[in-house]
């Protein structure tokens, strides 16, 4: 089974900026939906960023809106999160997910880590303040 792989990561300041990359050459961007989703330590795993295939349409929890973009490149076959004005909070493991597979894409379950079967194995972001 193909599996995505990130990279990126690491420590910063709060107020600066990472940037995540998810290597998903095995999969099509035209076919299928990707997301970034995190996980803090004694925390459930949240939804991030979501972008859909097909329309390219972007979706964001409201923590990290106008902070974050999501964006995928056709010519290296990734999908990237570029993380800008960090807070501690943000502190988490970020995973790739790839392959949305429930029945139906809504608002309310494009950032739902239930409908994404191919996980990658996580990249390490760490905020300090």
């Amino acid at each position: 089974q193909v599996q995505p792989v990130e990279s990126g990561g690491g420590s910063v300041q709060a107020g600066g900026s990472l940037r995540l990359s998810c290597d998903a050459s095995g999969f099509s961007f035209s076919m299928y939906s990707m997301a970034w989703f995190r996980q803090a330590p004694g925390k459930e795993r949240e939804g991030v960023a979501t972008i859909r295939a097909g329309s390219g349409r972007t979706y964001y929890i409201d923590a990290v809106k106008d902070r974050f973009i999501i964006s995928q490149d056709n010519a290296k076959r990734t999908m990237d999160l570029q993380m800008n004005s960090l807070k501690p909070e943000d502190t988490a493991m970020y995973y790739c997910a790839v392959h949305f597979t429930c029945n139906t894409f809504s608002d309310s379950n494009a950032l739902n880590p239930t409908c994404f079967r191919n996980w990658g194995q996580g990249a390490q972001v760490a905020v300090s303040s």
